[in-house]
């Protein structure tokens, strides 16, 4: 099956990933992502259905819409895709439009709009809940609507929750398999620590994980993979799981000097053999 891409841009997604994943992702009924982000292991991978969180309502919140409604939201969304719409105080108007509405189709719409028009395809939010990317001044955004339809067709093997990984772990049940994908810890002490979703995620959520991911291994039966950076901290939080290295592209300035490869680790907890 050809390689799929989101139609979200997405810090962190995992499309580059994707086979490593692929090869590491046991066999189950069913796949849960805590983290599902953009959705590129959902989108490229083959279970009877998949249960997928975030703690990001509006995320969630357009999944469901393109899940059951997707042809006129695609429709909508479309009308944005122009030049009249790339312009900074266009999108400064939508964006303050979206922080103001609590209409679920609007800040849908809104939403893959400031994806795709402004910097770096960020998702942020200020301690307010307002979003703040600034406008990204492209030549001619992409309008993914193929990558839209696909989503839609896949997600009706889908539930999506907006829920934290530990109320979504609670919903895993055996014949199931998880992958997480957290915000990754810091490569170093002085690393500037991500904000996501307006709620950092600290080092004791990263120690938090590892820890339910075993307790949920040893009382279901079941597998749970982990994406983060290879450090002595990551090592140390799986230290009971089978870790496997992959090297990652990573942008680190702004000029092509910058794109080192990284390493990153896939861990791998699994019930004992039987």
């Amino acid at each position: 099956m050809k390689k799929k891409r989101a139609f979200l841009k997405w810090a962190g997604g995992k499309y580059g990933l994707v086979e490593d994943i692929q090869r590491h992702l046991p066999q189950a009924n069913t796949l849960v992502e805590p983290f599902v982000g953009a959705g590129s292991v959902f989108l490229n991978t083959d279970y009877d259905d998949y249960l997928l969180a975030d703690i990001n309502p509006d995320l969630i919140n357009l999944y469901n819409l393109l899940k059951t409604n997707p042809q006129p939201y695609i429709e909508e969304v479309r009308r944005l895709f122009t030049s009249e719409y790339n312009q900074k105080q266009a999108y400064l108007d939508v964006r303050r439009q979206f922080n103001e509405s609590k209409d679920i189709q609007f800040r849908s719409i809104a939403f893959l709009y400031m994806n795709r028009f402004g910097f770096n395809g960020l998702c942020r939010y200020n301690k307010k809940g307002g979003f703040n990317v600034p406008f990204g001044s492209y030549k001619k955004p992409y309008f993914p609507e193929a990558e839209l339809e696909f989503f839609s067709e896949k997600s009706q093997k889908a539930t999506f929750i907006c829920a934290g990984y530990k109320e979504t772990f609670d919903r895993v049940r055996p014949e199931s398999a998880v992958y997480c994908d957290p915000p990754y810890a810091p490569l170093s002490h002085t690393a500037n620590f991500t904000t996501y979703a307006g709620n950092g995620f600290s080092l004791d959520d990263q120690a938090a994980l590892a820890d339910i991911a075993e307790r949920t291994v040893a009382k279901q039966k079941v597998s749970v993979l982990i994406s983060n950076h290879d450090t002595t901290l990551t090592r140390r939080l799986y230290h009971g799981a089978k870790l496997n290295v992959v090297k990652v592209k990573r942008t680190i300035s702004r000029n092509g000097a910058g794109r080192n490869k990284v390493d990153e680790l896939l861990a791998l907890f699994q019930p004992p053999a039987e």
